[in-house]
């Protein structure tokens, strides 16, 4: 059995850049298993389907430990690094994202996505006030003595239309990642950013793993990774195709097909 340790330090070195690492993300320990079955290196959440496979909305509508409880089947299930979509914290302050923190580690997880919307309101956190959070993560980290990946995440893209993307939302974009990084971040996730000339540029523009997630429109994995992409997930795809094969087949069965 592979220690905390060792699965942290594994998840670490599997992102590349132009080598990215592929995590289909999961919403519970069955899903793991197929997952992992199917020759994953890593496995990830994503809080949508997790949410929505046990009755939720997504946003923190699920209560924390009932995720805290279902990450650990999925832990106890695969022999892998498993890393945790934790949104916002459950909750603002540096203070409450800690305890989040503390809860998620002594699950066995090696990771989580911490992103800086407002979870709950409107808008993002400013950089300041999410690079102090993401400090108060990191402490809790080395005080536990797990190198955990820190995997900061901003909705700048994913709260506008893609034909909207721009410039000037990619300089922010970029700021943060810098000052993410300087808090301790070990990743940059850009969910719902798909232009190749900005998914380009925001690769050369930070030393941090970048994060893209592999949406129906998006460009291929081949393609991001010649673009520098170190890390692609799936998000609520998977969830959200099985839903639509469950429904097809429900249908067809109860309608005498």
């Amino acid at each position: 059995m592979i220690s905390q340790t060792e699965h942290a330090g594994n998840f670490q070195a599997l992102h590349k850049k132009g080598d990215p690492v592929i995590l289909f993300n999961v919403w519970d320990a069955g899903s793991a298993a197929v997952v992992a079955k199917a020759g994953a290196r890593a496995i990830a959440t994503g809080s949508a389907p997790v949410a929505m496979a046990n009755g939720f909305g997504d946003g923190e509508k699920m209560p924390l430990e009932l995720a805290l409880q279902n990450i650990q089947r999925i832990i106890n299930a695969v022999d892998l690094p498993v890393t945790m979509d934790i949104e916002g914290g459950y909750g603002v302050s540096p203070q409450e994202v800690a305890v989040t923190i503390s809860k998620v580690l002594d699950t066995g997880a090696i990771g989580f996505n911490f992103e800086d919307q407002i979870v709950g309101g409107e808008g993002l956190h400013a950089p300041d006030v999410q690079r102090g959070r993401i400090e108060a993560a990191r402490a809790v980290c080395e005080q536990k003595g797990i190198n955990a990946f820190v995997n900061a995440r901003t909705d700048i893209f994913l709260k506008a239309k893609p034909d909207t993307h721009n410039e000037a939302m990619l300089v922010d974009a970029i700021e943060r990642a810098h000052a993410y990084e300087k808090a301790g971040a070990s990743g940059f996730f850009v969910p719902g950013l798909l232009d190749e000339a900005l998914i380009g540029k925001m690769c050369q523009s930070t030393s941090l793993p970048v994060n893209i997630i592999a949406l129906p429109n998006a460009p291929s994995n081949a393609r991001l990774a010649e673009l520098g992409v170190a890390r692609i997930s799936y998000g609520p795809v998977p969830y959200r195709q099985m839903a639509q094969w469950l429904g097809e087949q429900a249908q067809a069965a109860l309608n005498g097909a």
